[in-house]
């Protein structure tokens, strides 16, 4: 077995040695993007001492339009402020009309067009590293606009979200991290049964006195407010208001009267479906959406949006119908955290954006992402993989708990919308 492996190998090897140009050397390298690995569906290979990638991978990375010029075999590349042509076989290169020289001309590959890595990503505002040990390219992208939303809380006096947001101690304020903010989920309501709806509740989750002074100063710097209901199925409180017709129609009617204070509503209804299965399931999935449905109906009538916050696709608590719910409301926030390790597995967070990416479109989805689980070098990959799926943005649980490494590392990577 290990001898027919390495006869493969060996092949495989040989195979992209000949399909590279008479005269030049190849070794294939690892291309690393904001932290997260990259894949092409043809391998970056050196070439001329010049890392050499697939044309329209590249530009899928970089969020560039291409096109490809058959005739001439000519790649065509734009972006606001920058237009780049190469053309297969040719050392000049054009930048935004200035002729280039390129010690690695474009090639053709497996049916494919590769080009230089680097001068193809600088062009584009990249930092590029190469790290000869192990073979591999870094590339660093610009800062994306992206939507930021971060869950607002009352905190304590060593994690205070209006001293973490506003940058001094209640009721001071300054710029603090609003410029990497552009949504506030205020945490400050819950239900009961009986869909009453609650300033303190048995989950700790309470309007603080003062609460005017930060939708007022949060405004001035920018931010929309959202009103957050939190409420957690431990002993069925939201099976047993979901159940009951008058208790939803009263809690829609107390929401609508409180939402007039914010710009919209974020609903987080925590734990359906846990040990629920076949008609029983699908009975808590239609009571939700339609509750969600109601309230969306009246607030959009008051030109207020509607959030929900919900457990990602892949978790245990499966009462929650992602495409129905997706149709109907403003945007989801997945929250894609609470599988055990620490940091949050990547690939668990990746499957959850895949499974709700099939049922909900990417512009209405935010990503998740819960701060103690995370540190710096982990909450840029989450952020890169919200930007590589084009997602809305990403959701912050919770301001409060983000230190100084950790806002300077979404500094790095987000434009807040």
């Amino acid at each position: 077995m290990k001898t027919q492996w390495r006869k493969w190998s060996l092949l495989a090897v040989l195979i992209i040695l000949l399909l590279v140009q008479p005269g030049q050397a190849a070794e294939i390298v690892e291309v690393e993007m904001n932290g997260l690995p990259v894949e092409f569906d043809t391998p970056a290979v050196i070439s001329n001492d010049r890392v050499m990638v697939p044309f329209r991978g590249l530009a899928e990375l970089l969020d560039v339009q291409v096109e490809w010029l058959a005739d001439s075999q000519t790649v065509m590349a734009v972006a606001p402020g920058t237009q780049i042509k190469l053309q297969v076989g040719n050392p000049i290169a054009y930048h935004n009309q200035e002729p280039v020289f390129l010690d690695a001309p474009p090639m053709l590959t497996q049916g494919r067009v590769l080009v230089p890595l680097r001068f193809f990503s600088e062009a584009f505002g990249c930092q590029v590293t190469w790290n000869p040990e192990g073979r591999q390219v870094q590339l660093v992208s610009p800062p994306v606009k992206m939507e930021v939303l971060g869950y607002y809380a009352l905190g304590d006096k060593t994690s205070s979200s209006w001293e973490d947001l506003f940058g001094k101690p209640y009721p001071d304020h300054d710029r603090g991290h609003t410029d990497l903010v552009s949504c506030l989920a205020l945490g400050w309501f819950s239900l009961d049964e009986a869909g009453n709806l609650l300033t303190t509740s048995r989950t700790g989750w309470q309007r603080p006195d003062g609460w005017e002074d930060v939708l007022t100063v949060s405004r001035s710097r920018g931010l929309n407010n959202e009103m957050t209901i939190h409420m957690v199925n431990g002993q069925g409180e939201i099976t047993a208001l979901l159940n009951d017709d008058k208790a939803c129609r009263r809690a829609v009617e107390e929401i609508s009267r409180e939402a007039r204070y914010y710009d919209g509503v974020n609903l987080d209804l925590e734990g359906l479906g846990l040990s629920a299965s076949g008609s029983e399931l699908l009975e808590i999935r239609e009571k939700y959406t339609a509750f969600v449905t109601m309230l969306v109906q009246r607030l959009h009538q008051e030109g207020k949006t509607v959030s929900l916050s919900l457990h990602p696709p892949n978790s245990s608590y499966r009462g929650y119908d992602y495409a129905a719910l997706g149709k109907v409301c403003d945007r989801l926030v997945i929250m894609a955290y609470d599988y055990g390790p620490k940091p949050e597995p990547l690939e668990k967070v990746r499957e959850a954006v895949e499974m709700t990416l099939a049922q909900v479109p990417a512009q209405k989805v935010l990503l998740g992402i819960s701060v103690p689980a995370e540190n710096p070098a982990s909450l840029t990959e989450k952020v890169e993989l919200a930007r590589r799926y084009h997602l809305q943005g990403i959701a912050l649980w919770r301001l409060g708990l983000l230190d100084d490494p950790m806002w300077q590392s979404l500094s790095y990577r987000i434009v807040a919308r």
